[in-house]
């Protein structure tokens, strides 16, 4: 007999529970950036073109690009709060991703490639050398680093009071980043600050040496630095818009809870996956034990899907297929539990 029982309750927005606050927080920091970035990128453009520097003018298209990244990152903030609708009965979690996957291809494109240029153009045809330039480019690259610091602070702070909360580690929380747009800031203004120092170490080089190559030289490694940072942003962006599963403990610990209902005889199947960072998508068949009939397994499957809600309330779809497990099933919920079911394989 195939008892069928599935679930998936309409609920508010993916992403509506989380906090007003921390959303709140984030746009915050992502405007401070893009504050930040805009005065930077202005500066660095007139400096550039007024010392010849090829590190400042790789460091104003790095800024120019974080800019249109920040505007990029406050769209996603804004769509990704939209309502499910018929067309997208999911909701919209998964905004935040791909807006953070243009914001990797725009560090790219804008960010390395035009740092590469420079560089190369540098070491190929040299550059100007007068000491008002130098003095321009330095004046230029010390403002920029004391703003980008400002703006990695602000992110970092962020960082920390979500530890807080959460009552995760910092170093943990951090590695964490389940939220892209935090993340990709973060990202951005780690490199800008190493950009900068970069740049500054290129210039400096430059006006003590008299040869243009440490600049070309820094020009190259802002550029290798955009587009490891961009390749890092992407592949997180990616993971997410194929469908990633939530994290083996916390997968471990849904499926205890749900081995721990007193009518659940085996969970054969547990498999998730994120919508958003609010909102995950658990589907699970169980076997109930024997003697329950249609009415009280409907109960049953109800109740189960309300403690699921309750503890977890980033968990706001779950679908429970009850149905009768056969030796094979059995045999394989066991194996699963004895290797610590690492990931959604089942």
């Amino acid at each position: 007999m195939d008892r069928t029982g599935t679930g998936g309750r309409e609920t508010q927005a993916p992403g509506a529970g989380r906090s007003g606050g921390e959303d709140g927080r984030t746009r915050v920091t992502v405007f401070v950036a893009l504050a930040a970035n805009m005065v930077i990128a202005v500066a660095k453009i007139l400096g550039g073109l007024y010392s010849g520097s090829p590190a400042l003018l790789s460091e104003a298209a790095h800024s120019v690009a974080d800019s249109f990244n920040e505007v990029f990152l406050l769209v996603a903030l804004r769509r990704s709060k939209r309502a499910p609708d018929a067309a997208h009965p999911f909701g919209y979690g998964k905004e935040r991703y791909f807006w953070s996957l243009l914001a990797a291809v725009g560090i790219f494109v804008m960010g390395g490639c035009f740092s590469f240029f420079q560089g190369i153009e540098a070491i190929r045809s040299g550059g100007s050398e007068t000491r008002t330039g130098y003095l321009m480019g330095l004046a230029v690259l010390g403002v920029a680093l004391l703003a980008e610091g400002t703006s990695l602070v602000r992110a970092l702070h962020q960082v920390h009071g979500q530890a807080r909360r959460t009552g995760h580690g910092f170093l943990r929380q951090l590695r964490r980043g389940e939220d892209p747009a935090l993340r990709t800031v973060l990202a951005e203004d780690s490199t800008a600050v190493l950009g900068v120092l970069t740049a500054i170490a290129g210039l400096s080089l430059h006006m003590v040496t008299g040869s243009v190559l440490w600049e070309g030289w820094a020009s190259l490694g802002i550029g290798a630095l955009l587009v490891y940072v961009a390749y890092g942003l992407g592949r997180d962006a990616r993971e997410q818009l194929i469908g990633e599963a939530v994290d083996p403990e916390l997968r471990q610990a849904i499926l205890a809870h749900l081995d721990g209902q007193p009518e659940v005889d085996t969970v054969t199947a547990l498999l998730t996956m994120r919508l958003g960072l609010d909102s995950t998508l658990l589907a699970a068949r169980i076997d109930l034990v024997p003697g329950l009939d249609s009415e009280e397994v409907e109960v049953v499957s109800e109740r189960i899907k309300d403690s699921v809600e309750q503890r977890w309330p980033s968990v706001d779809r779950v679908f429970l297929d009850i149905t009768d497990a056969s030796q094979e099933d059995r045999a394989r919920a066991r194996g699963a539990r004895q290797r610590g079911a690492t990931g959604d394989r089942d």
